[in-house]
């Protein structure tokens, strides 16, 4: 029963995780962000249009961490006129945290670009305008925005090996948000490994009176 008990508790902790680098989109003066359907080099931004990346340790799509910031298009793209026959994309790169970077790299500090490209361009032609270098791996998965990281593509880790840490302050938005978590361990682990230690001495008890 022990057993099976810190197994239910424990397990959620190690649970199996991939770091990539997601890609989100919203509308230019919305705050919430949607994972989106496909992937950059499918997707074709309208002007205005506002996309994320976030590099993180998620299970899946559903588990991803959002890019951080609130900054809009308005703001990314003020310094950056409008052109005739062009396009503009405000983009927001967050580079993660530390607790979720391969080791030993460090991440760059997350920042925010206006990309102005062709009006057929791609969300891949847009990134590849402000954030060179990328990489991709044969299957067409981006692996690293402006060289980050050096190697590794969605490879699978340890979910106890990631987290969440305060947000590094944005190139041009200092609004940005915290994950507001320490990286310590939840309080529902600590709950949980209480829960075993507390029915090994019940356990511990019926057994001596049972000798008696």
């Amino acid at each position: 029963m022990l057993v099976a008990l810190l197994a239910v508790t424990v397990a959620p902790a190690q649970a199996a995780g991939y770091r990539y680098w997601s890609f989100w989109e919203r509308d230019g003066g919305q705050k919430t962000w949607t994972y989106a359907t496909a992937g950059p080099s499918q997707t074709k931004p309208s002007d205005g249009d506002v996309q994320g990346f976030r590099f993180a340790v998620s299970a899946d799509s559903k588990d991803a961490t959002q890019p951080r910031g609130s900054a809009g298009f308005d703001a990314i793209c003020e310094d950056t006129p409008a052109d005739g026959g062009k396009k503009r994309v405000a983009l927001v790169i967050d580079f993660g945290t530390g607790v979720d970077a391969p080791s030993p790299e460090t991440p760059p500090k997350p920042r925010t670009a206006c990309a102005r490209v062709a009006e057929d361009a791609t969300s891949a032609d847009a990134l590849a305008s402000v954030a060179k270098p990328l990489r991709y791996d044969s299957s067409a998965m981006l692996c690293a925005i402006s060289g980050y990281p050096k190697s590794g593509c969605g490879e699978q880790v340890s979910k106890e090996t990631s987290g969440k840490t305060p947000s590094t302050p944005f190139a041009k938005d200092s609004a940005s948000q915290s994950d507001g978590d320490d990286g310590g361990p939840s309080v529902g682990l600590i709950a949980g490994v209480a829960v075993v230690v507390v029915l090994g001495i019940a356990v511990g008890v019926q057994a001596r009176r049972r000798r008696r």
